[in-house]
């Protein structure tokens, strides 16, 4: 069975798990939808689906001409993210009367790792770190990767639609069409503001019941923030001669099905106590995980946008 982390949350009877995988799901917007599959061992391997075998019809007494679908066998390895929280006695001990400290060093902790795995799910990349997973940028290529222009395309009202119809092409480039939009803010409110001045202007509600914009039914999500500050979608990429450009990212979540997460156990904490190298409290979080791409329509991006 597979579930999103802030399902598997909910049924978790660890409060500090618990409160941990909130805080995750909260900082990091791609694991608001994406279901993850509980596997066994640390790697997975499944087919995506290439081409599909021949159908037709037939008259009486006649054969089919026999034809094979093919598929592409892929197999994802889990990787491990995580990091230990560490609070000194003393603190603990003399400010715990305004806050929990440990619990807010976990709370800090675990938003970090949520900007971290949602920059990974867009930018990683092997060949620059070995022990993370190739994210959406390495892995679309070919008809799944829309270029809005040649040496980028400003976002602007006029022409009239123009846009929007780059929009429709991204959301329906995605089989069975997206269901969710990731972008960075200022690309957001950009966008707000043309579909409010057509009339495409709606609404939709995210898994903690908070307002957000959509299209065509489609929600927008911010793809958010690194601990730097950087944008994990920036206004730094290349287009012809062009080299502040952006993207947005439509994506379609499924448990072997589309785009679903990889996982042996979830979000793993652990309190490991006192430590004997030094006075202090330590809280371990640990993410055995990765990510499947069932379809090779199950994702699409579109790049060289100006904003």
């Amino acid at each position: 069975m597979a579930i999103t982390l802030l399902e598997s949350a909910k049924l978790s009877q660890d409060t500090l798990k618990r409160g941990v995988a909130e805080t995750f799901v909260q900082n990091a917007s791609v694991l608001q939808m994406m279901p993850f599959m509980d596997i066994v061992g640390n790697a997975y391997t499944y087919n995506e689906e290439k081409t599909l075998p021949g159908v037709a019809f037939r008259g009486v007494n006649e054969g089919y001409e026999e034809s094979t679908g093919t598929v592409n066998p892929k197999t994802e390895s889990l990787v491990i993210l995580g990091g230990d929280a560490d609070t000194d006695k003393f603190i603990a001990q003399t400010r715990s009367n305004i806050n929990d400290q440990r619990a807010v060093q976990t709370a800090l902790k675990t938003k970090a790792l949520a900007y971290k795995f949602q920059d990974t799910f867009f930018n990683g990349d092997t060949g620059t770190d070995a022990k993370s997973f190739d994210g959406l940028k390495k892995r679309l290529t070919g008809s799944q990767v829309i270029e809005a222009d040649t040496n980028g395309y400003k976002i602007e009202i006029e022409p009239q639609n123009k846009f929007l119809e780059m929009l429709d092409a991204l959301i329906y480039q995605v089989q069975g069409k997206a269901d969710a939009l990731y972008m960075d803010s200022k690309t957001m409110l950009k966008i707000k503001s043309i579909a409010r001045q057509l009339g495409y202007f709606d609404t939709a509600t995210d898994a903690f019941g908070r307002s957000v914009v959509s299209y065509d039914g489609v929600p927008f999500f911010e793809a958010g923030e690194n601990v730097d500050g950087s944008k994990v979608i920036g206004h730094n990429e290349s287009q012809g001669t062009d080299d502040n450009t952006t993207s947005i990212y439509a994506v379609k979540f499924g448990a072997d099905e589309f785009v679903s997460g990889l996982t042996n156990g979830g979000v793993q904490v652990y309190d490991m106590g006192e430590l004997e190298s030094k006075p202090a409290y330590r809280t371990r979080i640990e993410f055995y995980t990765g990510i499947g791409i069932f379809n090779g329509k199950s994702a699409a991006r579109l790049k060289g946008l100006i904003v």
